[in-house]
Order: structure tokens, then sequence, then C-alpha cells
């Protein structure tokens, strides 16, 4: 897990080394701004952060990593106990949604558990062919139609077939959508609707997936995407691709949800559950020495 992490923060740690070359047992708060901008933490973020620390003008580890932690308290709610447990998928086109899909549905595969997929998103042909390759990739079930078809007949499908035959998961794509696109924001209210036909309670959990490298920019997209459909989850994608690691402070510090997932990686191996604090602490490591952190 924290190998991967740190794959994922490789060019975030790259940035930051860019500014601060060597680690120092404590950082002037000038420095740690701008380290803080360089990896893409928000200006009013970084004021924020700056502003909980100690008044001195240096900063030690320990303080820093509690102001960090502090970002990421936010819990999954979802009713994990579901037989099968429901997931929508929601997301911009680009930002990985069905890539994400068959790693999750690998991860769950490797854990004992059995998946069924369904191709929600019929707006786009090619959609659903790449979540098909996937169900073959990876040996999942998988319920589709053609394109054009109503998305709300696949995801009552699913559910219903993952039912009858004992599944422990069933994940769902959507159309990747903009958020002022009316029609396909209904659309998508009508598949929770559907879904919630299908098996009462369902979906347990609408996981947002977020494209890391478009950074702080990303946090307007989550905002609109969760005050219309409401969100669950957040998966950032394409960790690995970007230095804009620092943007996760300000995804979960706006939407006060929990970061559940990242994707490091092409493999069906590379996502990986997100560890707030091996996060806070893999930031800690290129900023600080390592003397510093033995009480930390």
């Amino acid at each position: 897990m924290i190998g991967m992490l740190k794959k994922g923060l490789h060019k975030t740690f790259e940035a930051i080394k860019s500014v601060a070359p060597k680690p120092q047992e404590r950082i002037s708060k000038a420095l740690l701004e701008e380290i803080l901008l360089e990896a893409d933490v928000a200006y009013e973020l970084v004021e924020e952060i700056l502003y909980y620390l100690p008044p001195q003008d240096t900063v030690k580890r320990e303080d820093l990593r509690r102001v960090l932690g502090t970002y990421f308290l936010y819990e999954s709610s979802s009713p994990t106990q579901a037989h099968p447990f429901v997931e929508l998928i929601l997301g911009v086109n680009g930002a990985g949604k069905t890539t994400t899909i068959g790693k999750l549905a690998y991860m769950y595969k490797q854990a004992g558990k059995r998946v069924m997929l369904g191709a929600g998103d019929t707006f786009r042909a090619a959609a659903i062919e790449q979540l098909r390759r996937w169900s073959e990739r990876i040996d999942v079930p998988i319920v589709f139609t053609q394109q054009g078809h109503d998305p709300s007949a696949v995801a009552y499908d699913a559910i219903s077939s993952a039912k009858a035959k004992g599944f422990d998961h069933v994940i769902i794509d959507t159309a990747g959508r903009l958020q002022n696109q009316t029609n396909l924001v209904q659309e998508l209210q009508k598949i929770t609707r559907i879904c919630n036909k299908a098996y009462e309670g369902s979906p347990h959990r609408k996981l947002l997936i977020l494209d890391g490298t478009q950074g702080a920019s990303a946090i307007a997209q989550a905002k609109a995407f969760h005050e219309l459909i409401g969100i669950d989850g957040i998966i950032i994608t394409k960790l690995d691709g970007t230095a804009k690691g620092g943007a996760l402070f300000g995804v979960a510090r706006a939407l006060e949800l929990p970061i559940l997932y990242v994707g490091v990686g092409e493999s069906e191996e590379d996502l990986t559950p997100f560890d707030p604090q091996a996060f806070v602490d893999g930031l800690l490591e290129a900023i600080f020495t390592p003397q510093a952190g033995n009480n930390g």
C-alpha cells in the first residue's frame, strides 16, 4: 500500500524538491507556503494550514502532520453489509471511469468476492465495448445493451441478475456527463430511482471519479456532482501522472467526503485504498529530515 502510494506521489515529490531540494528538521512558513502551492494545494487552503500551525516562524514535522491530518477525517457511511453491494460510478469523460471500474472489480475478485458489471454508459458505443473488454480481461460477468438504449434498464437487469445469482458486488458505469447538462442529470437521477426499485436501498454507494492531473480545478466539478446527486466517496485517478497531489486536501475539504481509493498506474492492480496518514507522511518525508519524524 505505502509503496504504491509513493509511486503515485513520485511527481509530487519531485515538485516539492524543486522548491526545497534538501530535507530539513524545521522549515520556514514562507518555504512551506511555496512547497504547498507547488504541490497544487489551493491558496486559501495554504493560508488555512498556516493559520492552524503554532505561531513560530518555523514549522516542525509533527505540527504540520497534525494539521494536514485533519483534512481526511471523513469516513464512508455506506451500508457495506448489503448483498449485493451496489455502486454507481460517476464522472466526466476522460476521468478514467471505465478503467477504475475494472480495477475495482479486480480488487473485489481478488478478495474472493463475486462481481457483476453493468455497462450503463449507453451514450457511447466505445464505453460499452471498453467495459466489455475489461470484463473479459478480469473474467467477471457484465450486463450490457446497445448504444442509445435506456441505461436504467441496464442497472435494473444487472442488480436483478446479481441478486438472483448470489453475487456480492454490482458496479454500474454511467455516461460521462457535464454537470450543466440537465437531461443527463435527470437521467442519472432516474438510474438511482430504478436501482432502488431493483433492490431497495441501492445504490449503496455513489462514487465520483476525479482525474488527479486536473488538480485543484477538479474541486468545482466535484462540488457540482455532489450537489446534484449526492456523492458518498471519491476515487482519484492518474495520481502517478501528476505533480498535483496536494489537491487531494482541497477535494476532501470542499466535499467533506472520504477519498476511498487512488489510481497509480494502468494495470488492474494499480488501484489502492487511500491511507490518509500514509499520504501525509509521504509528503512530510519529502520535506523534513528522517530524524524529525521519529516522534511524529
